[in-house]
């Protein structure tokens, strides 16, 4: 299933204007994809950048198809760009989320091709995932599986999203072997972060009010899972799809029944339906971002940091003890 989603007005003008479009990266940067002295990687977006960055250092120069502050599901690739990715080294995406990118990539000749997709287990998720929806009957089942598919939001379960570094780096290791071993390194080096941020989100959600939160489409399934919690979303997997009259009012019941305080929004998608559930429902609204890129508005500068703002937000709204 790939997934798209609507785009805020003022996101859904904005054009990628060269495959080369800089990430946060200082070895990021450059208007031309490949033809440096490094190992040169494209990545889809900012969580596969991120990992080509943090796991290449010094040895890689890393370039972004999805330009910061651009919603990347609706990513369109001029003819230019795909031309460009001829001259790198790498790819490095995730197959189902872009479908523009996965058309490009699987018509380059590219070496190294590396799909996260096929680095860890993919899920299907419809609009209840976790604990609660177990507790359901069955007489929404059919709704539930035609608002499912593979979830590609494996980076939002810092579990996942190691074992996406770990293949990631044999990858770069196998590629670049010159610099087999500073890869190796790298790799562990950021694993272990990210087991020290597992750490942080298994005991910081450990003891909470609820275990229940409202979100405006399903992309937090696999964190959901991963510390027991239960994510209700508005629209499912696919958040082009209106909430039905009869899901607003599950959802309105639902959150008196369990004590769900807070509906979360996107920062790169429209609030308007979450805020107009909220104020029906009586509820607040915050920020869960999704960190599909970093911009200005992102509380904090990289991944580790807007993971852990949104450690902070689900704290918060489940009632921490």
């Amino acid at each position: 299933m790939n997934v798209r989603r609507r785009l805020i007005p003022t996101v859904a003008t904005a054009a990628v204007t060269a495959l080369g479009l800089a990430t946060l990266s200082a070895c990021s940067g450059s208007a031309a994809a490949g033809n440096t002295d490094k190992f040169d990687v494209v990545a889809s977006f900012y969580p596969m950048a991120y990992l080509a960055e943090q796991i290449g250092g010094a040895h890689v120069h890393v370039t972004s198809l999805t330009e910061p502050g651009q919603e990347p599901h609706d990513l369109e690739i001029s003819a230019k760009q795909t031309a460009q990715l001829q001259e790198s080294d790498a790819v490095l995406y995730l197959h189902g989320l872009q479908p523009a990118v996965d058309k490009a990539v699987g018509q380059s000749e590219v070496k190294t091709k590396i799909d996260a997709a096929t680095l860890t287990s993919l899920e299907e998720h419809g609009n209840e995932v976790g604990g609660h929806a177990a507790e359901h009957d069955d007489e929404h089942a059919e709704e539930h599986e035609e608002a499912g598919g593979k979830d590609p939001h494996i980076w939002l379960d810092p579990v996942k999203y190691a074992e996406v570094a770990e293949g990631v780096g044999k990858a770069f290791e196998k590629a670049d072997p010159d610099h087999a071993a500073d890869y190796k390194k790298n790799t562990a080096a950021l694993v272990a972060r990210l087991d020290a941020l597992n750490t942080e989100f298994k005991n910081g959600l450990a003891h909470t009010g609820t275990k229940t939160f409202i979100t405006t489409h399903a992309a937090f399934g696999y964190l959901a899972e991963r510390y027991g919690l239960t994510e209700e979303a508005i629209s499912g997997l696919d958040p082009e799809s209106e909430p039905s009259a009869a899901r607003v009012k599950d959802l309105e019941k639902m959150a008196k029944a369990d004590g769900v305080s807070t509906v979360f929004y996107e920062t790169l998608v429209s609030d308007k339906t979450a805020k107009t559930i909220a104020k029906d429902a009586g509820l607040k609204t915050d920020v869960l971002d999704p960190i599909e890129g970093i911009t200005d508005h992102s509380r904090g500068d990289d991944y580790i940091q807007v993971m852990q703002a949104n450690l902070k937000a689900l704290r918060t709204a489940l009632g921490t003890k």
